[in-house]
């Protein structure tokens, strides 16, 4: 047998009326009936059980995606203004060390103005010295040539003159004319050579 043959057989047995156009698609008043006697209890329950936990549990979610949105946006703003503090902060400790590095370039430049003017005045007095200490020399060996040229130049001239010259203020007078001749030979002749 065909489906088309069994629902044929099951409309034949209900009734003898057919049914057609709207009331095919509307349910009978008793399957209406049961049909409540049964969705009433459960929307009942539904209501009353279900839903109640439900709008809990709906509620809980919302309370804790505001709460980590107000923690997040209090984190934001935690985190902005610590940036600011350490962009401020930052701005502050490169101002000290362009500072510090000014200082320091300061100090740098005086203390090697110092130890120059200190270097130019170790010179000074070490040249001085060196000076005094060539003026000294130099005395001491115009003095020790004198006295050899003296001795040699009187040894000389008594053997030219033939006399001994042992007079001691004679001696002197012309070892100091003789050496008084020198110097005024010497100068001629540097002023010559100039």
């Amino acid at each position: 047998m065909s489906a088309l043959s069994t629902v044929g057989a099951v409309l034949a047995a209900k009734g003898s009326g057919e049914i057609d156009g709207i009331r095919l698609f509307v349910p009978a008043s008793y399957d209406i009936l049961w049909s409540l006697v049964v969705v009433i209890p459960i929307a009942i329950l539904f209501y009353k059980v279900v839903l109640p936990k439900f709008t809990a549990v709906l509620d809980e979610r919302t309370e804790r995606i505001e709460g980590g949105i107000a923690k997040a946006e209090s984190a934001q703003a935690e985190a902005e203004a610590a940036l600011a503090r350490h962009t401020q902060e930052l701005a502050e400790a490169r101002a000290e060390a362009a500072r510090i590095r000014e200082d320091a370039r300061g100090e740098g430049a005086a203390i090697v103005a110092e130890l120059r003017a200190k270097a130019g005045a170790d010179a000074e007095r070490i040249l001085e010295t060196a000076q005094r200490q060539i003026e000294a020399e130099r005395q001491q060996a115009v003095v020790s040539l004198r006295a050899e040229v003296g001795t040699l130049a009187t040894q000389l001239a008594s053997k030219i003159v033939g006399e001994a010259l042992d007079d001691q203020v004679r001696q002197s007078r012309v070892v100091d004319r003789f050496l008084d001749e020198l110097e005024a030979s010497i100068t001629a002749d540097a002023g010559k050579g100039k």
